[in-house]
């Protein structure tokens, strides 16, 4: 027989603190109760007054306080769950109006964190095991009721768990999130602190030393024909000489001027030329593509990306030759090098001392690419930085 639709809220005494813990007040990550005044809310989708009053009296059996609403239509169904999520679904299979697979999949739509228990009179093993795959978090016969306390404890309990555990998630992705931007954030401080210390590097000491090569040049005219004067004065100007192409040098390794000046392109063929000079490993560049000066922040990751590239093969690869390429893939700028070294294996990659690989990948995220690393034994390694070219870098920005 066919009943119209109630509300029914009873509250037990001596209620113990519910077993569910505490998440957040939404549609699809719906609270547990938090404390022992709060009633565990549950909605039940059945159309039998009396199958309803054996429900609640077999779940008061839980020393719970429980909020039960029953309903018997979808769209009221809907409604509840739009109104205010429940802790926990019950529901009939088989309903005049409704039906619980229906029910299951709204379920699974609007609120898929609340568990669903099927509460029917007969269900056929493949039925209940297709429900089960559906997301159904477990199904009791009315003919046997006494299993409802026991199934609705595991239900909440598995509930609580993995709200815990997503909790757990969400917080070690914000503390990943944050760790990011201070890394960010860290860089370029240190990218802005290089061009101060190489600006003034060059300018005022190259300047104090020209200045200085200048007087020495004064000072020998004043000694001519002098032998012993003008030998220590061609010393000290080749002294000062030396040290001019060293400040030089550093200001420039500091902070490459053709990087901000001429763009990425034009400095990676720059550091591969200083790269072949110093070390007398091969170096062949292949550049396919047209630069329009991009921003200064995601030039300085790749380029820097592409240094410690190189200063890995010097320490570790025992290379004979490197090839380099840099190239446009659709929306993608992308930087191989490939050396014919010892090759790079999955261990160290992943090796918890390869802070140099973890700055690479740290700075390609940076950047929003990804840096891949591959190598074979004898037969050389790969890395691969691709980064897209169409995104803004917001997160390499200086925080103001």
């Amino acid at each position: 027989m066919k009943h119209g639709k109630k509300t029914i809220v009873r509250r037990s005494r001596n209620v113990p603190a519910p077993l569910a813990a505490t998440a957040q007040s939404t549609v699809t990550k719906p609270p547990a109760p938090a404390s022992s005044t709060e009633s565990l809310r549950i909605l039940l989708v059945e159309d039998s007054a009396m199958d309803v009053a054996l429900i609640e009296h077999q779940l008061r059996a839980t020393g719970r306080k429980i909020a039960l609403t029953s309903i018997e239509t979808r769209a009221r169904f809907e409604a509840e769950l739009n109104r205010q999520p429940p802790h926990l679904i019950l529901s009939d299979y088989s309903l005049p109006a409704f039906d619980g697979k229906s029910a299951l999949e709204i379920a699974k739509r609007l609120t898929p964190d609340v568990p669903f228990i099927f509460v029917t009179g007969t269900m056929g093993e493949e039925v209940a095991i297709d429900m089960l795959k559906q997301g159904a978090t477990d199904y009791v016969l009315k003919s046997r009721l006494s299993r409802l306390t026991s199934a609705v404890n595991r239900a909440l309990a598995e509930s609580a768990q993995r709200r815990e555990h997503e909790q757990a998630e969400e917080k070690l992705q914000r503390s990943h999130d944050q760790l990011r931007a201070l890394t960010g954030h860290l860089q370029f401080v240190r990218e802005e602190e290089r061009t101060r210390i190489a600006r003034e590097v060059h300018d005022e000491l190259g300047q104090a030393l020209t200045g200085l090569r200048l007087d020495l040049s004064w000072l020998s005219g004043k000694f001519h024909g002098a032998r012993a004067p003008q030998r220590k004065i061609k010393t000290m100007s080749a002294q000062i000489d030396a040290t001019i192409q060293a400040i030089r040098r550093i200001a420039t390794e500091l902070r490459p001027g053709v990087l901000d000046n001429l763009g990425l392109a034009a400095a990676i063929e720059w550091q591969a030329a200083e790269f072949q000079e110093r070390t007398g490993i091969r170096c062949e560049l292949k550049i396919e593509i047209t630069e329009t000066m991009w921003e200064r922040e995601f030039s300085t990751a790749c380029f820097r990306i592409f240094q410690e590239t190189l200063t890995n093969i010097i320490r570790h690869s025992h290379a004979t030759q490197v090839a380099v390429c840099l190239f446009q893939e659709g929306q993608d700028l992308l930087l191989t090098v490939h050396d014919n070294g010892r090759g790079i294996t999955a261990k160290e990659v992943t090796h918890a001392g390869s802070i140099g690989l973890m700055g690479m990948t740290e700075r390609a995220a940076q950047a929003g690419g990804t840096v891949r690393f591959s190598g074979a034994p004898g037969k050389g390694t790969t890395v691969t930085l691709r980064v897209p070219l169409a995104t803004t870098i917001a997160s390499l920005r200086k925080v103001s």
